[in-house]
């Protein structure tokens, strides 16, 4: 368990620096107001675009779909069992203010299993070839995260309602290429050139994520954040309980430790950004959202590498 735990802890660390690094360059004034903005666009139209289409353009085959179909079946069943938990959770955490429950709800079913995630996976786990399972394990909470997630933290009167527009976004179109030219095999005519910028751009994804998380963090009172005594709960919650249960409930369903490993890393990473950007769009409240973030995101370096340790010992 000790080596696992160590595996798992050295790259959350080299994160959560990346993280403090942010939160730094935002307190200590190095960095423009603007910066949030930009990295977030770099993170959208480049970086995450760029590890989808390089992961499964390398890895997406006929074969490895047709080997692989459990694994999107059981992500199914956990987006299942992680909204049906989250619907009389969240509205046990705010019984009034619809947005701000939307919030609790979000945070109860989605993790930040892209951000974190998908810059765990290939440290932990080691190799790009594990980084395509999760992608395709998180596939389906992804087409959730853009026609359900995204509604729930806009304000009803401001909902597009388009799912076609919801779904047609950078990162989604960057992986539909990567299974166009796996599918195809058509990698192999793209000019070397080319896959090494590919491949240059993705592997910035993780550490910007985690600066821009901690530079957005900065905006806000440190004893602010950490005051909001619900915000402790629905960490717990999302770091360690939902996990848990989840884990268990593939378990019974007969979910092998692979398909166990790659739940862990989607439904036991911290909370994302969402919560803060979208309240933020439309005039809400996103300092809930932010402190959950930042508590998350401090805890998770502890209870991630404690959960994986003991799931190897399964």
């Amino acid at each position: 368990m000790i080596d696992s735990f160590l595996g798992a802890l050295s790259p959350l660390l080299m994160l959560f620096l990346c993280m403090l690094s942010g939160y730094l360059l935002n307190k200590l004034k190095l960095m423009p107001e603007a910066t949030a903005t930009v990295l977030s666009k770099c993170e959208k139209y480049l970086f995450m675009p760029a590890l989808g289409y390089a992961t499964f353009s390398q890895y997406c085959t006929v074969e490895t779909i047709s080997e692989n179909t459990n694994i999107v079946i059981y992500s199914m069943i956990a987006i299942t069992i992680a909204i049906i938990i989250a619907m009389p959770l969240s509205k046990a955490f705010e019984k009034h203010d619809l947005n701000q429950r939307n919030i609790y709800k979000y945070a109860l079913v989605f993790a930040n299993h892209g951000f974190m995630g998908n810059a765990i996976v290939p440290l932990v786990l080691g190799g790009q070839e594990h980084l395509y399972k999760y992608l395709l394990f998180t596939l389906p909470l992804n087409f959730l995260t853009y026609i359900w997630g995204i509604n729930i933290l806009t304000p009803k009167e401001l909902r597009s309602g388009s799912l076609l527009k919801n779904l047609l976004n950078a990162p989604m179109v960057g992986m539909v290429l990567g299974m166009v030219v796996g599918l195809t095999g058509t990698q192999k005519f793209m000019p070397g050139f080319v896959i090494t910028t590919v491949e240059s751009l993705q592997n910035c994804m993780g550490p910007v994520a985690m600066i821009l998380t901690g530079f957005v963090i900065g905006n806000y009172s440190f004893k602010s954040l950490i005051s909001q005594k619900k915000v402790y709960i629905v960490t717990a919650l999302r770091l360690v309980v939902l996990p848990i249960v989840i884990l268990t409930i593939l378990l019974l369903c007969g979910a092998n430790k692979y398909i166990m490993t790659l739940s862990l890393f989607a439904y036991a990473t911290p909370l994302g950004l969402n919560t803060v950007v979208f309240p933020a769009i439309y005039g809400g409240d996103t300092q809930t959202g932010a402190s959950m973030a930042m508590i998350s995101h401090v805890f998770c370096v502890i209870t991630i590498p404690v959960m994986y340790g003991l799931l190897k010992l399964l």
